[in-house]
C-alpha cells in the first residue's frame, strides 16, 4: 500500500466515527429526560369483540376498580360490554355468564326479569357513573365504558329508540378466585338463549394513566410532553 492510500484510508475510518458520534448525540438528547418504562402511559387498553351466529358482543371488558369494585382476590369485579341481537325478527335471552374467576351474578335493567336482547337492537352491561371511582364515566378509549357500538345497533322505524346506556345491566363477578392484572386476559363464556354459548378473552381496564414510578435512574419528567415540534 501506497503512502498516499493510506492517508485516504484514515482520513475515512475518521469521518465514518465522527458521523456514528454525532448519530449517538443525537439519540441521546431526543430520549434525555423521559425513560418510557416510567414516564405517565395513558391506557391502550380496547376491549375484545366477537361474532356468533346473530350474536355480537362489542368492548368486552373488566371495569377499571371502583366503590365496591376491588378486583383483588376474595373481592369483586364488574364487566362491561355491549350485547348485540342482528337477528332482524327474534329476541334472545342471555341465560348465564360463566368464568373461572368466580360466581357470576346478572343484575338485568330495572323493571326487567332478565337480560332479554330484543331484535335489531342492543343492551348495554355497565356500572352506573356513581360507581366509577377510579376512573371518569368517558375512559381512556375516548368513549364511554362500554364502546361506542352502543349507539350504532338502536332500532330504526316505527320502534321506540331507548338509550341502553341509561338503565344498563349489570354483570359482577364475584369472590373472585385470584386477583385481577391490567395487561391480561381472562376467558369468560356468555350463554345465549337462542344463540349458544360464546367465549371469549376479556382484558382489563388499566383505568386513564398509570403512575409514573420514580427511581434513582427515571430522571426528570419530561415538561410540555415529548415529541412535539422539536421533531425527535
Amino acid at each position: 500500500m501506497t503512502a498516499s492510500s493510506g492517508a485516504w484510508t484514515r482520513r475515512r475510518m475518521v469521518t465514518v466515527a465522527a458521523l456514528a458520534a454525532g448519530a449517538a448525540i443525537a439519540i441521546s438528547g431526543c430520549s434525555a429526560g423521559q425513560i418510557s418504562q416510567t414516564a405517565d402511559q395513558v391506557s391502550a387498553v380496547n376491549g375484545s369483540s366477537v361474532d356468533v351466529e346473530q350474536i355480537s358482543l362489542r368492548n368486552v371488558h373488566v371495569v377499571y376498580p371502583g366503590t365496591g369494585y376491588t378486583n383483588v382476590k376474595g373481592g369483586n369485579a364488574l364487566l362491561a360490554l355491549s350485547i348485540i341481537n342482528n337477528s332482524e325478527t327474534t329476541d334472545d335471552k342471555l341465560i348465564s355468564v360463566t368464568t373461572d374467576l368466580g360466581t357470576v351474578k346478572i343484575t338485568p335493567p330495572a323493571g326487567q326479569s332478565a337480560i332479554v336482547i330484543p331484535a335489531l337492537r342492543n343492551v348495554v352491561a355497565a356500572p352506573k357513573q356513581t360507581e366509577t371511582a377510579g376512573s371518569p364515566a368517558a375512559d381512556s378509549h375516548g368513549t364511554d365504558s362500554h364502546g361506542s357500538d352502543s349507539h350504532a345497533a338502536t332500532a330504526t322505524g316505527d320502534k321506540a329508540v331507548t338509550d341502553p346506556e341509561a338503565d344498563p345491566a349489570r354483570i359482577e363477578i364475584t369472590g373472585l378466585t385470584r386477583d385481577i392484572i391490567p395487561g391480561l386476559t381472562y376467558s369468560v363464556v356468555f350463554n345465549f338463549e337462542r344463540n349458544g354459548p360464546v367465549k371469549i378473552e376479556v382484558p382489563v381496564d388499566a383505568g386513564t394513566a398509570t403512575e409514573r414510578h420514580e427511581s434513582d435512574k427515571s430522571g426528570p419528567a419530561a415538561e410540555g410532553g415529548h415529541g412535539g415540534s422539536g421533531g425527535h
